[in-house]
């Protein structure tokens, strides 16, 4: 096997192994607050306790796939442009 056609080859199971991840799974832990939806603090003896709100997740925890928002992107524009409904006349 060529090198050339090996790296082909990882680079589509890689591809096709993500995608199948965000088709599974489209939203994934937040990488702010690592899914935890708030910073932890300490306090001023040390003991951890609970901070903000996470500001990228909305205290959610979880954020959408890049690759499940470029589909969602696609699919919309896609629908967009084969709207199959006739038009009227004026």
């Amino acid at each position: 096997m060529t090198p050339i056609l090996l790296a082909i080859t990882c680079l589509l199971a890689v591809t096709l192994s993500y995608g199948g991840l965000c088709a599974a799974s489209p939203f994934g832990n937040c990488r702010k607050c690592r899914g935890m939806g708030h910073k932890l603090k300490t306090d001023r003896k040390g003991r951890l306790k609970r901070g903000k709100d996470c500001r990228r997740c909305h205290a959610t925890g979880k954020r959408i796939r890049i690759g499940r928002w470029l589909y969602n992107r696609w699919a919309r524009i896609y629908r967009a442009g084969t709207d199959t409904r006739p038009e009227t006349p004026r």
